[in-house]
């Protein structure tokens, strides 16, 4: 009796191994920054059993990260695995570089993350995998940096995605410029605005809060959210409120946590949840 509850065990184990989310780390080579970065790309365990194209949700990493904080840094390090296999979606985590923002530096020209990620990273996963390759097979959010990442992507090219998200997102990055905080300020962001590292001018062409008109036009269906003892929850409300001012159709969620990866693990299911419902609305899930 104990041989074959053994053998029962083994079996569904190995079942479960061999029909688990892959994880791929594929190279991508960047012509605009001359130099090539990694991604993670987790395939469902349904890809390998169909030949249909699959929705991608684009999942960015914050600052100080890289491109497998998601893999590494979760509490449940199935997380990522575990949402692609039940709802059958590819999620790639590029690289963004510690402080990149997800922009184009003006300055660095080893800094320009919007036309990697925009271009080079999605164009790479649409010849690698079979992907629904256009704007409505494809999502974005992102944590802390990664959520700004996001919000400000799919503002500046709403041709690309259908749905959007931010969990912890630097939605105004004029709250750097604070006397208390102009060194840290300085190590942020010198690299990638250079002489204007202190202009309030520099941040108000980036930050998402400085982008409601655009985000008005655009329509994309919008999750974003934080936790009540982050310290950022004060600048997501008032992007919260500006939305709802200027009658700008969103999700917003206010949940128990703070900046921590506790929180985080908790939130993308909420996220994947939202879009979900978007792809389902477009007929690509």
């Amino acid at each position: 009796m104990k041989k074959y509850f053994l053998t029962v065990v083994f079996f569904l184990l190995l079942t479960n191994f061999m029909f688990a989310a892959k994880v791929d780390t594929l190279q991508i080579a960047s012509k605009a920054m001359n130099k090539n970065y990694y991604a993670a790309v987790v395939t469902p365990n349904s890809y390998a059993k169909s030949k249909s194209n699959f929705p991608v949700l684009y999942l960015l990493h914050g600052a100080y990260g890289h491109f497998n904080d998601w893999l590494k840094k979760t509490p449940n390090k199935n997380v990522v695995k575990d949402l692609a296999d039940q709802y059958n979606i590819i999620i790639v985590m590029p690289e963004g570089e510690t402080f990149s923002f997800y922009i184009d530096s003006p300055v660095n020209k080893e800094s320009q993350f919007e036309t990697y990620i925009t271009q080079e990273v999605i164009q790479k996963i649409d010849g690698t995998y079979r992907t629904i390759a256009n704007k409505n097979g494809r999502v974005i959010t992102g944590l802390s940096m990664g959520g700004h990442g996001a919000l400000y992507l799919s503002s500046k090219h709403p041709e690309l995605f259908c749905a959007a998200g931010s969990m912890s997102g630097a939605v105004d990055l004029n709250y750097m410029l604070t006397p208390e905080g102009i060194e840290r300020t300085k190590t942020l962001f010198g690299p990638i605005l250079g002489d204007e590292v202190l202009s309030p001018a520099a941040y108000k062409r980036y930050a998402v809060m400085d982008k409601i008109d655009t985000i008005k036009e655009n329509k994309l269906p919008l999750y974003i959210d934080c936790g009540v003892d982050d310290f950022l929850i004060e600048n997501n409300r008032e992007l919260h409120r500006r939305l709802v001012y200027n009658k700008i159709q969103h999700e917003y969620t206010e949940r128990p946590g703070a900046h921590t990866w506790e929180y985080w693990d908790n939130a993308l299911p909420y996220h994947i949840l939202f879009f979900s419902k978007v792809l389902k609305s477009n007929g690509s899930m």
